[in-house]
């Protein structure tokens, strides 16, 4: 079998499904595509018309939650809880996760200070439910790393561009998510889950939106 996943270098869905592949140690290929001008054959096989895209020999998978869980699943599955109804809260808080990840674009490049604000409100009332969940840790579900912590990872990459100059993270607040956030960090297929210049292609985008983020930090 082979797997050959379809990117984009600042997609933090893609960031998700490199993750669990790194995580599993399973071997891919990957190519980079570019959103704003998509070549013709990506466009035949993503019925969405984004990433991440899984080809998986001849078919195709798409959205990163169903992507992971097929790669946990063909893997023995153990970043799922057994149990039903566990395994249904994570799916929720991974569609959460999602959100957030909307939000935290939205905020990034917002152009003015009220959208910039109305963004940063969610993201911020987000957090504090996250915070409200979380455990001891290490991890979103306690001793096992899970498919929560996958999807939770890339929205804390994103959040800490800049040295985390630009972070919507309160320390004093949330202090269990600063921890966790920073362990997911930590980890190797974290840190390797995105490209080399994937700092310099993130803050680009947002200067070329005008993001209202870039003019506060350099007031």
């Amino acid at each position: 079998m082979s797997l050959h996943l379809i990117s984009f270098k600042t997609c933090p869905f893609v960031q998700r499904a490199v993750i669990t592949l790194k995580h599993k140690n399973i071997d891919f290929d990957i190519t980079y595509i570019d959103l704003a001008d998509p070549p013709d054959w990506f466009l035949e096989i993503s019925p969405l018309g984004k990433v991440p895209v899984l080809k998986v020999d001849d078919e195709i998978l798409f959205e990163s939650a169903v992507i992971n869980e097929y790669l946990d699943e063909i893997t023995g599955g153990d970043l799922q809880p057994k149990e039903p109804l566990a395994r249904a809260k994570n799916r929720a808080w991974i569609e959460f996760a999602s959100n957030m990840l909307g939000n935290l674009y939205m905020m990034k490049m917002s152009k003015d200070e009220e959208s910039y604000n109305k963004y940063r409100e969610r993201l911020v009332s987000q957090l504090e439910r996250v915070e409200k969940r979380l455990g001891d840790g290490p991890w979103f579900n306690g001793a096992e790393f899970s498919l929560a912590d996958t999807a939770f990872a890339p929205f804390f990459r994103q959040d800490s561009v800049a040295d985390g100059r630009l972070s919507v993270i309160d320390r004093a607040t949330i202090p269990r998510t600063v921890a966790w956030a920073e362990r997911l960090l930590a980890l190797p297929e974290v840190r390797d889950s995105v490209v080399d210049e994937f700092e310099d292609l993130y803050l680009g985008v947002m200067e070329k939106n005008g993001s209202y983020s870039l003019q506060r930090l350099a007031a």
